[in-house]
């Protein structure tokens, strides 16, 4: 992201500088960073200047100022820039501080922009047209904001084998199945006109669409009728619409059973561990030794919740007792929790693996299986009723916090949540051991995270 790159280099000169906020503007950001000084600047500030290696701020403000680099706000370099000012001339901890008003401002951008980011993820749709090398795919979309290059590693991941350009009023990404460039934007006249795939998009969403949650309103909030020109499935919306009340008889005739009936209400920690090792709510108890429930204090401030049990934990009917659990173990140690004190369960409750040989290896649990466990953790967290909810990977935070949040973007923040005051996400240690590369900057970055467990477990 060349204008971020380029709005970073000029704030640490004026950082280096001693320049504050009020005597900078930062001007022509779509065309290539430009400084402007004002004549308001201070030359009696106390501020001393910032040395050259000294500018450190919080992983968390990269991360946010990424993306409110990507909104369409003409403001928001110099937001970004009193931010770094405010972080490094005495408020450290000034992104915690969510009622800030410049804080709260960056949040709300950053927001719009990760879920524009997802939007057009959803919404971008290809037709085929014929190139001078051969097939090629052609997309043409109006995003909210600036994020067609921080957007295109997606599409390069999700469409690699294929030629394809994705054309917007801003800028345009082509990828040649090597190689992807940028050019300025252009308008939708320039994409071409349906092909045989919108047929193929339709049938995919009739087949797909869940009539238990039709509801037109919600639907034009998560699927913006300005979008639905570009959207072949939009067309049949209407007819699926008339057919919905019959459907949904259908599917909760095929509906599967979850955990909900094994789990007894209001029950108390023993009695739930007690009662999930009958638990027959998805298929995973059929190859699986054990149910394996979680560990800890009844009334434990802190719960971490990973994804499943391992091989280990299998045979031995504890969680977190094999390499990850070590690892954690380890990690908590340096960053000073107590790991007696904290309970430690998982979103699923059974082992989920392959054979191969005579090993066991690890698979994944799907949305399914997650959903149908969801009980058990739910249960849990209600018995102990935690002041923080700490999940390990990304299924945990699935299971928890839904498909919005993100490791990447929301690790270290303190989320509202309903089972607890607050919750955070960070890696699973499991994710650890498979880096053979980086391992070290990563573990110093997992044990960071859990400082901010033991600091916000500190006496207020």
């Amino acid at each position: 992201m060349n204008d971020f790159a380029d709005w970073r280099r000029a704030a640490r000169e004026c950082l280096r500088h001693g320049i504050g906020p009020a005597a900078v503007r930062f001007t022509g950001a779509e065309a290539g960073q430009h400084l402007l000084l004002t004549d308001e600047r201070d030359t009696n500030s106390s501020d001393p200047p910032v040395a050259r290696g000294a500018q450190r701020v919080p992983p968390a403000f990269l991360s946010l100022a990424e993306a409110v680099s990507l909104h369409r706000d003409g403001h928001r370099w110099d937001l970004l820039y009193r931010l770094l000012w405010r972080l490094t001339h005495g408020e450290p901890h000034l992104l915690e501080v969510e009622i800030d008003e410049d804080v709260r401002r960056a949040r709300l951008m950053e927001k719009a922009v990760r879920r524009d980011m997802h939007k057009m993820r959803a919404f971008v749709r290809f037709r085929e047209v014929a190139g001078e090398t051969g097939t090629e795919y052609v997309a043409w979309y109006r995003p909210d904001h600036l994020i067609v290059k921080a957007n295109a590693p997606f599409f390069v991941r999700r469409f690699g084998s294929l030629r394809w350009a994705i054309l917007t009023p801003d800028a345009s990404a082509y990828w040649d199945g090597e190689e992807v460039r940028f050019g300025p934007g252009a308008p939708q006249s320039s994409a071409p006109a349906g092909d045989a795939l919108e047929e193929l998009w339709r049938a995919y969403y009739a087949s797909t669409f869940n009539p238990a949650r039709a509801n037109l309103r919600m639907m034009r909030a998560e699927m913006p009728v300005r979008h639905w020109a570009t959207l072949p499935e939009s067309q049949v919306i209407h007819e699926l619409l008339r057919n919905a009340g019959n459907r949904v008889v259908t599917m909760i005739e095929k509906q599967k059973s979850s955990a909900r009936e094994f789990v007894p209400p209001a029950a108390a920690l023993p009695e739930l561990a007690g009662a999930s090792q009958r638990c027959e709510g998805c298929d995973l108890f059929r190859a699986a030794t054990q149910t394996v429930f979680g560990e800890g204090p009844p009334r434990a401030r802190v719960v971490m919740v990973g994804e499943q049990p391992g091989d280990e934990e299998d045979v031995k009917g504890r969680p977190f007792v094999g390499p990850a659990g070590r690892l954690l173990d380890k990690a908590l140690a340096e960053a000073g929790v107590d790991r007696s004190l904290v309970y430690v369960t998982n979103a699923v409750k059974h082992f989920k693996f392959e054979e191969r040989g005579k090993r066991r290896i690890h698979k994944k649990p799907s949305g399914t299986e997650i959903s149908a466990c969801r009980p058990w953790l739910e249960a849990e967290l209600e018995a102990i009723r935690p002041e923080l909810i700490v999940c390990l990977g990304s299924t945990a935070a699935q299971a928890l916090a839904g498909r919005d949040v993100r490791i990447g973007a929301d690790r270290g923040r303190f989320l509202d949540h309903h089972l607890a005051p607050k919750l955070m996400v960070t890696i699973h240690p499991s994710a650890l051991l498979r880096m053979p590369e980086g391992f070290d900057e990563e573990y110093a970055r997992f044990v960071a995270d859990l400082v901010l467990v033991r600091d916000f477990l500190k006496p207020r």
